[in-house]
């Protein structure tokens, strides 16, 4: 049985009188991809960044790993071994795409007393960082790429540098907000192929309006509307599921 990675109960997160997430309850489990889906304003981003550790917790519990990780900052989250992507791409642009994903396998390396010494080594001395990189380039497709300047790639390699360079932290969860915004046919369809060559190692929250890659990828399907879940589902019973045709799939979404 494949293991559950992440946990996430009764989250909920308030801003004054506005609850923008309510109640919501979610497993991520390895070698399956969770999508949530809504109209803009559902809350979702608001849910992935409550489970980065980005935003505080109103109420709710999230465990990773089998480890209690509420009320942690991001950075204890990630080490945990959560990783993430952002709707922005979020990438050094002056720096190469080995140089990007080196800078993001270094934050691995083992925490040390202050040393000042220690920020003079090479990053090409770094072993364990190098073979982190390597193997992010492999898995993201970029091998070829490499030596480019980041400025230089299309929009959607800019975005598999990203999670590239998500793969250097080598995390166990994945949380990806809205990975094919802004491409083309042909740039969203060689995301959808590395997404589910990703899928079988990791566990993967899923945020994104592409329909056609949302039912091409999911395994399971979490449906939000004003910051509650209306319906959590097979991605087949979500496509028959009358509430959420009225409110989110009959509706063309901006």
């Amino acid at each position: 049985m494949n293991e559950v990675l992440l946990c996430a109960q009764h989250l909920t997160k308030r801003f004054g009188g506005l609850a923008a997430v309510s109640d919501v309850s979610i497993d991520l489990w390895c070698d399956h991809i969770h999508a949530v889906i809504g109209p803009n304003g559902a809350g979702k981003s608001t849910l992935t960044n409550l489970l980065s550790g980005e935003l505080a917790l109103t109420c709710g519990q999230i465990s990773l790993c089998g480890r209690d990780v509420t009320g942690r900052s991001p950075e204890q989250i990630s080490r945990q071994g959560l990783g993430r992507s952002y709707q922005k791409t979020n990438i050094f642009l002056p720096f190469t795409v080995s140089d990007n994903i080196t800078v993001a396998a270094l934050s691995r390396e083992p925490q040390q007393p202050w040393n000042p010494l220690r920020w003079l080594r090479a990053a090409s001395r770094c072993r364990a960082a190098n073979q982190r990189c390597a193997r992010a380039l492999e898995l993201s497709g970029l091998q070829d790429r490499r030596n480019q300047q980041a400025a230089a790639l299309s929009h959607g390699e800019q975005r598999q540098l990203e999670i590239a360079m998500t793969l250097a932290t080598e995390p166990k969860v994945l949380l990806l907000d809205e990975p094919l915004a802004g491409m083309g046919a042909a740039e969203a369809q060689r995301m959808v192929e590395l997404l589910a060559q990703l899928k079988t190692d990791h566990a993967m929250l899923l945020v994104e309006h592409d329909m056609d890659a949302v039912f091409a990828l999911a395994d399971h399907l979490t449906v939000m509307v004003n910051g509650e879940v209306i319906a959590s589902d097979t991605p087949a019973n979500i496509r028959v599921n009358q509430a959420v045709q009225s409110a989110y799939l009959g509706e063309e979404t901006t």
